[in-house]
């Protein structure tokens, strides 16, 4: 643990994991439209299904750099400590 914690809204790890998830649901929710779309000869429907998957990847991939961030803040509070020492 740190000496100065970083603010609660950092929690940049929880956050990144939210993205994560809505962004996988997101996208889930666009490959079945993208698919009903297609079933039924809907193309404004399969479009619409591909917008929300590329909206689903773009927000898992903001988690996984949310969350990748919050590991490099962490090492570098360690990093600060252990020079303290």
């Amino acid at each position: 643990m740190t000496d100065k914690k970083r603010p609660d809204d950092l929690d940049l790890n929880e956050e990144g994991l939210l993205n994560r998830a809505k962004g996988a649901a997101e996208e889930a929710k666009g490959r079945a439209r993208n698919a009903m779309g297609g079933l039924t000869g809907d193309g404004g429907q399969q479009l619409k299904g591909m917008g929300e998957e590329l909206k689903g990847k773009a927000q898992q991939t903001l988690g996984k750099a949310q969350q990748k961030l919050d590991d490099v803040l962490d090492r570098n509070d360690r990093n600060i400590n252990k020079a303290r020492e």
